[in-house]
């Protein structure tokens, strides 16, 4: 994801809204573009909407979506699609599927899967604006329900979604140990981990995180819970669970050794995102809250039934 920041200097005496500043002034990205990449902005510290108004002096720190690589290479890699139309599409990611190319992943990433999907739904690679917008992400190794936008204003209306709050994310985990509030929240603040920048960690300042968690089943030395996100912070359930004191099996990152599941794999999948699709034309009325539903994938049955029957074998 970009960045930039910098000291606000050459707005007028009676200051300048935020959008018009990072577009006229800094010529960062266009007012269109400002909304479709989801520009994220702190003035002084603290985060800002975009019609904030900001003076000389003002310290801005910025960040959005990236576009689309130039050279997205179409791939037909097979998907599980849970809904699609000229718009948008909902796909249950597997688990082990980068989202986007990047450095040592270019090829079989969900963005190349979809931009061949989008070829056949009638685009071309030389039209603007049809290759598929990553609204949100899963890390590679979380599995789940997913949603990406074929044209820009079906980005920055599903995007808006997510920035605000409004988009209903459930998630579901194994952890290790078993909380000691069956139902609670933790809120904190997330930083970058200054001793390994690849790691995020719970901060005295940063991004503020919000996530509220209950136990769905307990057994002597796991829980599977329901984890519900208020906010969208990288990395932010893994950080989250490892602070409670309850890591999530698996998690290469932030997890402990596990002696029972040595070999698992992250366990964590987006079980349901509640969200209003952007409708199939332009300039419709957007239908009601549509609520998509991953079934738990084979992983979590398998390592459910094991657990049940250490408890019976006890």
């Amino acid at each position: 994801m970009p960045s930039f920041a910098c000291a606000v200097s050459g707005a007028p005496h009676g200051g300048l809204r935020l959008d018009r500043y990072v577009a006229e002034n800094l010529r960062l990205l266009s007012r269109s573009q400002i909304k479709a990449r989801g520009l994220g902005a702190r003035v002084n510290g603290r985060e800002a909407r975009v019609s904030h108004p900001v003076r000389n002096g003002d310290r801005l720190e910025l960040s959005w979506m990236e576009p689309d690589p130039a050279n997205l290479v179409p791939e037909d890699i097979p998907l599980d699609i849970m809904y699609e139309d000229d718009r948008a599409v909902v796909v249950n990611k597997p688990q082990g599927m980068v989202v986007h190319p990047g450095a040592g992943n270019w090829r079989g990433t969900l963005a190349n899967a979809l931009y061949h999907r989008r070829l056949g739904l009638g685009g071309s690679p030389e039209t603007g604006g049809l290759r598929p917008g990553i609204v949100h992400r899963l890390d590679k190794d979380t599995s789940g329900v997913m949603v990406a936008a074929y044209d820009d204003e079906a980005l920055a209306f599903l995007a808006g979604q997510f920035k605000s709050g409004k988009a209903g994310k459930k998630y579901v985990a194994i952890v290790c140990g078993v909380p000691r509030e069956r139902r609670g929240r933790v809120e904190t603040f997330i930083a970058r981990d200054p001793k390994n920048r690849k790691r995020f960690a719970v901060a005295g300042r940063g991004r503020a995180a919000l996530t509220l968690y209950s136990v769905l089943r307990a057994w002597q030395r796991h829980s599977l819970v329901l984890l519900r996100p208020r906010t969208g912070r990288t990395h932010q359930l893994r950080v989250h669970m490892r602070h409670l004191g309850h890591p999530i099996v698996g998690d290469p990152i932030y997890g402990f050794s596990d002696p029972m599941f040595p070999g698992a794999g992250l366990m964590l999948h987006a079980r349901s995102l509640a969200i209003v699709m952007p409708g199939g034309g332009f300039g419709e009325r957007p239908p009601g809250e549509c609520i998509f539903k991953a079934p738990l994938p084979r992983r979590f049955g398998e390592m459910i039934r094991r657990l049940d029957s250490c408890r019976l074998d006890n």
